[in-house]
């Protein structure tokens, strides 16, 4: 039997590389769409050394809309997960034209492509999507833990670009009644693959907590900033819902699996569980024995105080569940920077 082809734009990055191996392992055929800006063609050869087969990649922008098209055509892809696009909070506030661009641009040509190869009369599958979203949709949510009927807002232009990218697909599944779509709201994922071959590389000074600490504790960088010490939260330091990226991974694939029933859906990706900024520096200390110089600075524009999930609808319509808590998520980080001081430089 001929395994089931999926396309992963952004299949490079962080959290595409993680459920490429997910998706090899459950038994799909995954494809990699990458035009490797926000990643490193190092993680191809790790990836090969993980599931022990090349990765099968094209190399190329999704606001390419032709591209993109022939790209469904030549591999008769039978579902997309759309993880193409940028990503930072703080760079969107300082860059919003950018994030305009890239992410709700890219969003658009990926269902004008999907729209032309999917609702033509000779498809050989129904438009099947799933959308990588946020739980920046929340805004500032009035409490938590947040549930999928909380009402969506947004702090920043990157949340202002998922908000735009999920009401543009509610409105293309309305118009089109065959499209097959699951709307996933990821909280913070953190952690590496066991193996310590791959894991997050953020180019630059990292945008995201977890890639800041790993990168102190290697010995990158001198301390820690931790923006805003005077949050109305226990230690005053933003709380936030912490989940593995093979967790994450995980919720990927049992989404897919889900729509094969024909039913779309939306569901949070989290554990359920707040950990602080200083939480998660000791649980890292612990894990990594080594000591994480910190100084509090200013709030971040954008950032809110406190943003964890209800996971229950993930566990009722996906049977999915993060299994992974805060002192494995540091082990893996700490073995991936330990392993790969620089990242994927020099691999």
């Amino acid at each position: 039997m001929t395994p089931t082809t999926i396309l992963l734009t952004g299949g490079a990055g962080y959290i595409g590389s993680h459920t490429f191996v997910a998706l090899h392992e459950a038994g799909f055929a995954p494809v990699i769409l990458d035009d490797f800006s926000n990643s490193h063609p190092a993680v191809l050869q790790r990836l090969e050394r993980i599931t022990g087969r090349a990765p099968v990649v094209e190399r190329g922008d999704v606001r390419d809309t032709p591209f993109v098209e022939s790209v469904l055509r030549r591999h008769r892809i039978a579902g997309v997960v759309h993880f193409a696009g940028s990503k930072a909070v703080g760079e969107s506030v300082a860059q919003p034209l950018k994030y305009f661009d890239n992410n709700i641009g890219g969003a658009i040509s990926l269902l004008r492509a999907m729209e032309a190869v999917y609702l033509a009369p000779e498809s050989w599958a129904p438009p099947t999507l799933v959308f990588s979203s946020s739980a920046t949709v929340y805004g500032d949510p009035a409490r938590v833990p947040i549930t999928e009927d909380f009402p969506r807002s947004h702090t920043n232009p990157y949340g202002h670009t998922k908000l735009v990218i999920e009401d543009m697909l509610e409105a293309v599944r309305r118009s089109q009644p065959a499209w097959r779509i699951a709307t996933l709201r990821y909280f913070n994922p953190v952690g590496a693959h066991p193996s310590g071959l791959i894991g997050e590389d953020p180019a630059g000074i990292p945008n995201n907590l977890m890639p800041f600490v790993t990168q102190v504790a290697v010995g990158q960088r001198p301390q820690l900033s931790v923006f805003g010490g005077d949050y109305p939260t226990p230690d005053g330091t933003g709380v936030r819902d912490y989940i593995h990226v093979d967790d994450l991974a995980a919720g990927h694939v049992a989404a897919l699996r889900a729509l094969s029933s024909g039913n779309s859906l939306t569901v949070n990706l989290g554990t359920g569980n707040g950990y602080s900024v200083l939480q998660v520096v000791q649980a890292f200390e612990r894990a990594s024995g080594r000591r994480i110089p910190y100084q509090i600075v200013a709030r971040r524009p954008g950032d809110v105080a406190q943003c964890y999930a209800d996971p229950s609808l993930a566990r009722q319509l996906l049977g999915w569940e993060a299994r992974k808590g805060i002192e494995e998520m540091c082990v893996d980080a700490w073995r991936w920077q330990s392993m790969n001081p620089k990242g994927y430089v020099g691999s």
